[in-house]
């Protein structure tokens, strides 16, 4: 059965596994699974008549469920994937980087001591140094592309937490509010290093059961950064309000994190995707099989991986190679590039941002104006977003990414039109009780934007794209988010100056879009193995997919899988 690929490793072959496939012949899946040698003193995976469990099916599709190892106790039982979920938690850590770098602004808007130093800036001025990280971000973002397919996904997120810690020292010794915003530009590069191969690592070395949580958790951890900024400025303005410490202290912090993973990287392993694409497919099979089967180079599974991986590679063009016009030439990427440029504009049109950088302006609006009490309440915010993202990110594979995106989008109009009418009416009686109602709203708010756009902002398009265009597909989501973050930075403070309350009227419309799109646009992929997604995108037999198979059909003579570790 076993084939020599031209690296010399043992595996069946990419082209071997489609000759198979292509003549739909089911009972092959369930021969080389059943034909796997006992591990660890047990039975192959399939080991009965019936068909895998519809929780592995449901996970990562037929297919890929029947040749999953079984282990008969908890993952974290199992020290290959405990190492593996271990190692994960490095990368992972990139978004709670952007969260401490994101919501820190936020925090120090409600510092006193800030504010005096750098000349009370309101308008635009203020919506310079706010919108002064999206812009790094965005001017970095054609460059990380390059980099995370040339250079690799790990050393990409090395260099990235480098310049973040850079970046820190100089906004901390900041003495002019030019020094201050360029440290704030210099952090907006860093960030994007970071975020942008962090999710493509994940998603290619995650065991397949974990990877829809692992990526719907990746996100979710911006509220853990979030919570510590918030908490970090709350401190000192509590404590340290008479000096500038203030608000150096925080922005000292925000090195911490990226120290962590600078200390920590070397555990790291580059993507097996990558190193397939860059010709290192023996060590891509190792790498696999070290954290998938505990070295069983053998094992079905890890078969199964490299086969899908090798061929979908060798069926597309090899990503350094391949157009940016690639991400709108065919119909399927046409889909696929509309909903990553959605996603990361309705992550910030939908109204998020009017509270993400100016809580203290929204808190204003309604008599909230005390700077204790202001940030306060974005520490509350922030750990009740890291609750409701978190719980989110764990309901993934059982709700579906296309059932949470509706119920986000359906829930945020309706508490954004209740939180605009609350404010209307406040703006004219000036009842405290309206007041404290648009904060429950907020909060509200808040739980229907974190259960979709917090633990699917990356998770989503990281899936939807093959590995061929997934780099250049999350530049472009990623510029979607940082070029609304730009827009936004400068308009939110200017409008609700202005205009105040009636300025979110222009949201609740935004959120009627918001819902539609989701509704007609938006598509399950929920049970399906990584390259399976093709399907849903070009159809059943798609010529990036590497193994074609027809969730419809049962699989005839398939054992039992029973499936302890997902």
């Amino acid at each position: 059965m076993n084939s020599t690929c031209p690296a010399g490793m043992k595996f069946l072959s990419a082209g071997a596994l489609d000759a198979l496939i292509l003549q739909q012949s089911r009972p092959t899946v369930f021969l080389i699974s059943a034909l796997a040698p006992a591990r660890d003193g047990r039975r192959g995976p399939l080991t009965g008549d019936s068909d895998p469990p519809m929780k592995d099916q449901d996970i990562v599709g037929k297919a890929l469920a029947s040749v999953l190892p079984q282990y008969n106790r908890p993952w974290f039982r199992v020290p290959h994937l405990l190492q593996l979920n271990l190692i994960l938690m490095i990368p992972l850590l990139s978004s709670a980087v952007a969260g401490y770098d994101g919501s820190l602004m936020n925090g120090l808007q409600s510092i006193a001591q800030w504010k005096q130093y750098f000349g009370n800036p309101t308008g635009s001025v203020l919506g310079i140094v706010n919108a002064a990280q999206s812009i790094g971000s965005v001017v970095s973002l054609p460059v990380v592309g390059i980099l995370s397919d040339y250079m690799g996904r790990r050393l990409t997120l090395l260099s990235g937490a480098i310049v973040i810690v850079m970046a820190s020292i100089v906004q901390a010794a900041s003495v002019q509010y030019g020094m201050f915003v360029f440290s704030r530009v210099l952090v907006g590069v860093g960030s994007m290093l970071v975020v942008q191969p962090s999710p493509m690592l994940i998603t290619e070395l995650a065991y397949p059961t974990h990877r829809g949580k692992y990526t719907s958790a990746f996100w979710t951890m911006y509220y853990l950064g979030a919570i510590l900024a918030s908490w970090a400025s709350y401190g000192t303005q509590k404590h340290l309000n008479s000096s500038d410490w203030s608000w150096r202290v925080p922005s000292i912090i925000q090195a911490g994190l990226p120290i962590v993973q600078i200390l920590l990287w070397w555990l790291v392993p580059e993507s097996p995707r990558w190193l397939v694409a860059k010709g290192r497919i023996q060590e891509a099979e190792e790498l696999l099989a070290r954290f998938h089967t505990a070295g069983d180079t053998s094992h079905p599974l890890i078969q199964f991986e490299m086969s899908e991986i090798v061929s979908t590679i060798e069926m597309e063009s090899q990503a350094a190679e391949t157009k940016w016009s690639t991400l709108v030439k065919t119909p399927g990427n046409r889909k696929r590039t509309f909903i990553a440029v959605c996603v990361g504009a309705f992550a910030q049109w939908n109204g998020v941002a009017v509270v993400s950088y100016y809580l203290t302006l929204v808190l204003d609006t309604v008599g909230i104006k005390d700077p204790d009490t202001q940030t306060l309440i974005n520490g509350l915010l922030q750990i009740f977003n890291f609750i409701a993202a978190g719980s989110a990110a764990l309901l993934v594979d059982r709700l579906g990414r296309r059932t949470l995106f509706l119920w986000s989008a359906a829930g945020m109009l309706a508490s954004f039109v209740i939180w605009t009418a609350c404010s209307a009416v406040f703006d004219s009686t000036h009842a405290n009780g309206l007041g404290k109602t648009v904060i429950v709203f907020v909060f509200i708010f808040y739980f229907h934007y974190d259960i979709a756009y917090t633990p699917l902002l990356l998770g989503y398009p990281t899936e939807i794209f093959p590995y061929s265009i997934r780099s250049k597909g999350l530049t472009v989501e990623l510029l979607s988010v940082y070029s609304s973050l730009i827009v936004l930075a400068f308009v939110n403070p200017i409008a609700l100056d202005k205009i105040g309350w009636h300025y979110y009227i222009f949201f609740c419309c935004f959120d009627v879009l918001v819902l539609a799109v989701t509704w007609f646009a938006f598509p399950e992929t929920k049970g399906y193995s990584l390259e399976e997604i093709a399907q849903v995108f070009d159809g059943p037999t798609p010529a990036t997919s590497g193994v074609m198979f027809d969730k419809g059909q049962e699989m005839e003579g398939e054992g039992e899988h029973v499936e302890h570790v997902g």
